[in-house]
């Protein structure tokens, strides 16, 4: 799971990495705002996955496999829904969103281009949610990783071949991507619908049909979804605020953001195990099993937030510079590296938890502590702002510690009832 996760942000990666060596700024610039707006809007939809992770897992550990086939279904049909009325929801919308953000001429132009095109890779992308989310409550681990590999290595070589060989530019970014993601798809479905065998079970396509047996699952998704607006604010603020101080400042901000995808999908590797294997133990109802599996995958959580604040901290040079070769974008990027070292110490703690409330399907508790935070950091953002770059990025640390805080309040709090996380909330 931590190997998948990696791979995630090898495509943002990748994309800056080669845009980055453009001419321009703007260019750099043009794929940080598209590409941090169709994040925000794939991040959304994270419930997809989180969502039908813990219902697997649960559902595993009864040995139901009847209520496997079901759930991958009612993912795929979200998944698919969603992604369509979304794509055609933004069309309208992303020119009034960039207008916010007040970008240069350039950057407004080249940004909606970049962000139309990747659209069209939604319905895939958030297609592979479901099923990963699917994947990983089964414990596979290895087809979410095939999937993830193909769609990354895909996007490297078109990439390549697209924006230097074929000189499309920022279009070109946008293409590789798009084709990676329905790449990526289309490897998981053919591999994934293989190991139904590996659980006995019957689809029944009637069921699907009646509203009680999606109203466990839309419930969950629904206070997921909350939660993760209320993190995609954050977001949408650093990267609103940051905007307005210039391209190069975008675009140096977007460098920093790949550290960060970096961090965050290395530490919810491990929580996805926390996931899948505490989703097992309470379908189980086997408590002991459930903290063994959170106090190993703390001990690994902590040791590689360390490894990583370590990496960013010797490394942080080397890993601005691979990703542009402009010297402004370069120089503002390094004097922030020290927030990018700190945010893995900072954030490791949020990131374990969030693994057990999913797996316990226990997102209002997730919803609450996520609102908790926000609550207590939107107060800030603005005076923050006020002091430029390095206000941005201290209030987003400040954000990460307060959401680890509320998360470990609601554990606590959970775990001195009497039933503890074994009681199961759908």
């Amino acid at each position: 799971m931590l190997l998948s996760n990696l791979t995630v942000p090898l495509v943002a990666l990748v994309d800056t990495a080669v845009v980055g060596h453009l001419p321009h700024d703007h260019q750099l610039a043009a794929v940080a705002v598209g590409g941090n707006l169709y994040t925000l809007l794939v991040w959304a939809m994270g419930f997809l996955r989180m969502g039908t992770t813990g219902f697997a897992a649960q559902a595993l550990g009864r040995h139901d496999g009847s209520a496997l086939r079901t759930l991958l279904a009612q993912g795929l049909l979200l998944g698919a829904g969603l992604g369509l009325a979304l794509a055609l929801l933004m069309l309208p919308l992303t020119p009034w969103l960039l207008t916010l953000m007040q970008p240069s001429a350039a950057l407004d132009a080249l940004a909606q281009e970049y962000l139309y095109i990747r659209l069209l890779g939604l319905p895939a992308a958030l297609c592979s949610f479901a099923l990963i989310g699917w994947l990983l409550g089964t414990q596979n681990a290895r087809i979410p990783l095939a999937m993830l590999l193909t769609s990354s290595l895909c996007n490297v070589v078109l990439d390549i071949a697209f924006v230097w060989g074929l000189q499309w530019g920022v279009a070109g970014a946008a293409w590789a991507s798009v084709i990676a993601e329905w790449s990526g798809l289309l490897l998981g479905l053919l591999l994934g619908l293989k190991t139904l065998r590996q659980h006995p079970g019957h689809l029944q396509w009637a069921a699907l049909q009646q509203a009680h047996t999606w109203s466990a699952l839309l419930a969950v998704n629904r206070d997921i979804f909350i939660r993760t607006l209320a993190l995609e604010v954050v977001f949408f603020l650093l990267t609103l605020y940051g905007t307005r101080l210039g391209d190069s400042t975008v675009a140096a901000n977007a460098l920093l953001l790949n550290g960060l995808l970096i961090t965050a999908n290395a530490l919810d590797g491990l929580a996805h195990a926390v996931e899948a294997l505490c989703g097992k133990a309470i379908g189980a109802q086997q408590p002991q099993a459930l903290w063994r599996a959170l106090q190993v995958a703390g001990l690994w959580s902590v040791g590689f937030a360390v490894l990583l604040s370590g990496a960013f901290w010797l490394l942080g040079e080397p890993f601005i510079v691979l990703q542009t070769s402009l010297p402004a974008v370069q120089q503002i990027a390094q004097a922030h590296l020290p927030y990018l070292a700190a945010l893995p110490v900072v954030a490791v703690i949020s990131y374990l938890l969030d693994g057990l409330f999913v797996g316990a399907t226990r997102a209002r508790e997730m919803r609450n502590a996520m609102l908790i935070a926000l609550a207590l950091y939107l107060p800030l953002s603005w005076p923050l702002a006020a002091l430029g770059n390095h206000g941005l990025w201290s209030g987003f640390l400040l954000f990460m510690a307060m959401r680890g805080l509320s998360l470990s309040l609601m554990t606590w709090q959970i775990a001195s009832s009497p039933s503890g996380f074994m009681v199961k909330h759908r």
